[in-house]
């Protein structure tokens, strides 16, 4: 059963503005004022307007007598709109496969097959916050079993992120106000007049009279959020996207049939991509079946691919998963991601040389929903700091480790802090006790000072550690420091940590 993700993004006009001007103090308030004629009002407060009393719908004198400094912005709906569409293309190229605009603050993510990938749903969409918060926006994503439901939640529910067990959808929405169920206003405001409150209290009511008076909108947005009826997800596309589709006069379920139209779609899509100079890095396959529901499939290379035979393994190693139902009607594959990729001229040799290409069984991976990538230095003296994640195909990095001290061939993400005798401030513990077990000191070699980085973090302005390198009774070496240079306690806190352990 496919799962929701709603995206709700409560402050984008005025964190477009933020974005649009880097110059704006995050402390300065701001809040986006809507006209229509002669009445202006609030139509959005970042969180240090709202933190001084300003709300939204409230006349724009009133915001401006409550601070007089406060930034008035006049409302841009379409600026608001186009900003909304790039994030659903991001969201696109990261998440997965189909996306699309929620109204005018939100997004919604169809994740079936694309969950595993990122490490499960919690794992998901705390990285979507993360990476939300990294590019100054602000969100709340909810999962649900529907996008109705996902979609009330979020918006009613005060948490960076909701998830909504399987089977649940009851329980969670019974008790959210009607103005969730993305009913016409003016039909939310008869309701109310009825003493409809809670979607609860709606959902209990005979159909008939709801659908004379209201006609048949508030029983199908109903039926949408409890699962009852399918509300299919039309992806967002542009005219960027390189894009193949075969539609069917007769719906396909096979799995050989559908493998074979894979395989011309590849052909065709290669083709389109050849005549941009592309290679696809990120395909989806979108099946649109009969009953109105659409699956999707993701297959990913870690270079730009126009490698037909390599692309059809791809996706045909993963058609099994596809739930054909009552038929397929349509099969759409999309570069959501290409790459420019030149030609190469191969040399004829009577030689055959040995292809060292590891490419493929990174792309098994990697589909797989296992991250594969390559440690290389970066320049840091601080050792956590020293190591960096790049792609296992990235061009090899000029850099190197300094290789003057010695370092341990294990080093812990974090420090882990320990307790030690030592006679401050330049000689090693005589004892440590490091996860509840006491070692012996029996020989030293230290201490290495190490600087913070005060032009990177200002903070780091006076701090400093010392390493040992420091060998116990049963021959174990560890990698231990001491926070503070053991004198001016604004240099450190003087506690001792355990960073690595040498072989």
């Amino acid at each position: 059963m496919a799962r929701v993700v709603s995206i709700f993004l409560p402050d984008l006009p005025t964190d477009r503005i933020r974005r649009d001007d880097p110059a704006i103090p995050d402390e300065q308030p701001i809040a986006v004022i809507a006209r229509s004629g002669a009445k202006r009002w609030v139509a959005s407060a970042d969180p240090a307007a709202r933190q001084i009393g300003v709300r939204v719908g409230i006349p724009a004198a009133k915001a401006q007598a409550i601070f007089q400094g406060l930034m008035l912005v006049d409302a841009d709906p379409i600026a608001d709109a186009l900003a909304l569409d790039r994030i659903g293309l991001w969201a696109l190229g990261h998440y997965s496969p189909i996306v699309a605009v929620d109204g005018i603050d939100g997004l919604v993510l169809d994740t079936e097959g694309a969950d595993h990938l990122q490490g499960g749903e919690l794992p998901m969409i705390t990285g979507m916050v993360n990476m939300f918060r990294a590019r100054k926006l602000t969100a709340r994503i909810a999962i649900a079993d529907t996008w109705g439901a996902a979609h009330a939640c979020v918006r009613a529910i005060n948490r960076d992120t909701v998830i909504v067990p399987r089977g649940e959808i009851v329980r969670a929405v019974e008790k959210l106000p009607i103005s969730l169920l993305r009913l016409p206003e003016k039909v939310v405001q008869d309701l109310r007049v009825l003493g409809f409150q809670s979607i609860g209290e709606l959902s209990n009511t005979p159909r008939a009279p709801l659908a004379l008076r209201f006609g048949p909108e508030v029983g199908r947005r109903l039926d949408q959020t409890f699962g009852r009826m399918n509300e299919p997800i039309d992806p967002i596309r542009t005219a960027d996207l390189v894009e193949v589709s075969r539609s069917f006069q007769e719906p396909i379920g096979a799995a050989e049939t559908i493998n074979k139209y894979v395989g011309r779609l590849v052909v065709q899509l290669v083709a389109e991509l050849e005549k941009r100079g592309l290679g696809a890095r990120r395909t989806d396959l979108i099946v649109h079946k009969v009953d109105n529901t659409i699956q999707a499939i993701r297959a990913g290379t870690a270079k730009p691919a126009r490698d037909i035979a390599w692309l059809t393994k791809l996706f045909k190693d993963r058609t099994e998963k596809i739930e054909p139902g009552f038929g397929i009607e349509k099969l759409v594959l999309v570069a959501v991601s290409a790459e420019p990729l030149v030609e190469e001229q191969r040399v004829s040799s009577l030689v055959e040389e040995e292809t060292t290409d590891m490419t493929p069984l990174i792309d098994i991976f990697g589909n797989r929903g296992q991250r594969v990538y390559r440690f290389a230095p970066f320049a840091s003296d601080v050792p956590e700091r020293s190591v960096q994640r790049i792609s296992a195909v990235a061009e090899a990095v000029e850099e190197t480790w300094v290789g003057h001290w010695r370092r341990p061939v294990r080093l812990f993400d974090r420090p882990e802090q320990i307790q030690a005798i030592a006679m401050m401030p330049d000689y090693p513990p005589a004892t440590i006790t490091w996860r509840g077990k006491r070692h012996r000191v029996t020989r030293a070699d230290g201490p290495e000072r190490i600087f913070g980085e005060w032009w990177r973090r200002p903070n780091e302005l006076e701090a400093v550690r010392d390493y040992f390198v420091i060998e116990n009774d049963d021959g174990e070496r560890f990698w231990i420091f001491r926070s503070g240079d053991g004198v001016d306690p604004e240099t450190g806190s003087h506690k001792w940590f355990m960073h690595g352990i040498f072989a």
